[in-house]
């Protein structure tokens, strides 16, 4: 008589019952990558309404209360900077829902499986870089590193749900190599852009709490002059891109003509904001205009590469 079948642990039957709900995985990852963006614009509201300190501790927002106390001398900002911990709350969950989708797709490689963890791992790190933040009070240091981690957790999820679409073999060029190393100095740019733009506005009116004086001890207008010339040498690589894909793929065009459009509207961004004196607004746009530039920069650079389907055989669960 054949013995029966050991019972199935829930872990080795949870790849069979997310299936039924693999279609959506598409959408939790466009999820994931708007709720990213999204966290730098609401981080960029509590810093340019002087909100940091909304919350006068962590993880709780008072001592003994997780959200806002109402009083009468109760302002708008706590539930600005509340606002923007719900958010971290929010992205947690979509986290756990790319973790699940991604990690239980034993049809994918193990590569890809491996790049669903990152977005939860990102999102522990930031809670906890914003905790240190807050305790520190709102040192310029700590901020800009909140501000870097997430522009990295964008590139990651452009990147995640980039290979979503594509299969699991080996990397194949679409361009010639003299426009991949330029897609690489896009890349390397892009990082130098974005430091140089978080330093100065570290070294600005506009380094975090009105009531802290913290700041980079360097003169924000060399900074900017700084900034400037990298954006000026990113727009020229650009455009050598450009000029090299011309006849190339359609797919490497049109991300590199939406590269374009992003940087010429950040650039007129931050000059306007430069000439009328940085107001809150054009500020918080150029943020957001900065996690635009990561994305279009990491599709800009995805693009010229291409992963072909290949068969990925399913692990054997030993009875």
């Amino acid at each position: 008589m054949t013995a029966p079948a050991a019972p199935t642990s829930w872990i080795d039957a949870l790849p069979g019952r997310v299936d039924r709900f693999r279609h959506w995985t598409r959408a939790v990852l466009i999820a994931n990558l708007i709720g990213q963006i999204g966290i730098i614009g609401t981080g960029g509201a509590v810093r340019l309404t002087d909100s940091g300190l909304g919350c006068s501790t962590w993880p709780q927002c008072e001592p003994g209360s997780f959200t806002p106390v109402f009083h009468e001398a109760t302002t708008l900002h706590p539930y600005i900077e509340f606002g923007n911990r719900t958010l971290t709350g929010v992205l947690g969950i979509i986290a756990v829902l790319v973790a699940v989708a991604v990690c239980t797709d034993i049809k994918r490689s193990a590569s890809y499986r491996m790049l669903g963890l990152v977005p939860g791992v990102g999102v522990l790190m930031q809670a906890l870089i914003g905790g240190i933040v807050v305790l520190l009070h709102l040192h310029p240091g700590w901020v800009s590193l909140h501000f870097a981690v997430s522009g990295g957790l964008v590139a990651a999820s452009l990147y995640l749900l980039h290979r979503h679409g594509e299969g699991d073999g080996a990397p194949r060029l679409v361009v010639t190599p003299r426009v991949r190393s330029l897609a690489w100095a896009l890349a390397g740019l892009t990082a130098v852009v974005v430091v140089l733009g978080v330093l100065t506005t570290g070294a600005g009116p506009h380094s975090g709490d009105s009531e802290v004086g913290y700041r980079f001890s360097i003169d924000p207008a060399l900074l900017t002059r700084w900034h400037a010339i990298a954006v000026w040498a990113f727009l020229a690589v650009l455009v050598a891109f450009l000029v090299g894909v011309r006849r190339g793929p359609d797919t490497v065009r049109r991300a590199a003509v939406l590269l374009l459009v992003i940087t010429l509207a950040q650039g007129l961004i931050g000059y306007v904001q430069y000439f009328t004196d940085l107001p809150e607004l054009l500020v918080g746009l150029h943020m957001i205009g900065a996690a635009a530039l990561i994305a279009g920069t990491t599709r800009v650079w995805l693009t010229t590469r291409v992963r072909d389907v290949t068969a990925v055989s399913a692990p054997v669960v030993a009875p």
